[in-house]
């Protein structure tokens, strides 16, 4: 199957997902900076989550770029993705709303996990069809920075109960794993001849 359709689609909730998150800032009654100061941790969530969605699109873009062909498994891993990247509005607004409260830190988490977990999938999914997607399967390898990530997730979750900061610096890490898109695809296809 031609990759065009999952594309558009995936580009098209990606930038619902963008907006419905932004609805979620709400105006201030007041007029003078002090105004601003309670809604600061609903800004700071929003600035994360904004990141994590940029990367997400950003990394998918490059993936599909690597690939040619799509088969139906790859459709229903990339609506797994999406699910969960539907999830982070909620969430969001959620940990935002509640000044980083262990339980909304946790379940952010979870939402980055699986996120991750699902993008982990569709990339697997996308590997298995080797004769027309080899750059991606060449370029992936054995894939250190998603099971790392997976695991730097797994282990934030019971740390939020320490400190939800603890946890939220861990999410940082990994987003600092993956803001530049991934390398190992574009080195490969560069080496194309």
């Amino acid at each position: 199957m031609n990759k065009d359709r999952l594309l558009a689609f995936s580009d098209g909730v990606i930038a619902i997902i963008i907006t419905i998150m932004v609805l979620e800032l709400h105006v201030p009654r007041g007029a003078e900076l002090p105004d601003l100061y309670p809604l600061l941790p609903v800004f700071i969530s929003y600035v994360i989550s904004y990141v994590f969605i940029g990367i997400y699109w950003n990394n998918h873009h490059h993936m599909m770029h690597a690939v040619h062909q799509i088969s139906g498994s790859v459709l229903w891993a990339n609506l797994f993705l999406l699910f969960w990247l539907s999830l982070i509005p909620f969430i969001t607004s959620w940990m935002g709303n509640n000044n980083f409260a262990p339980i909304p830190v946790v379940l952010y988490g979870v939402v980055l996990l699986m996120a991750a977990l699902a993008y982990y999938i569709l990339e697997k999914n996308l590997i298995q069809y080797p004769a027309e997607n080899k750059a991606l399967a060449h370029a992936t390898g054995d894939r250190r920075k998603e099971k790392l990530s997976l695991l730097l997730y797994a282990a934030a979750l019971p740390l939020a109960f320490v400190h939800p900061y603890i946890s939220l610096t861990i999410y940082l890490v990994v987003a600092g794993i993956w803001l530049v898109p991934d390398r190992r695809i574009e080195r490969k296809l560069q080496s194309k001849p």
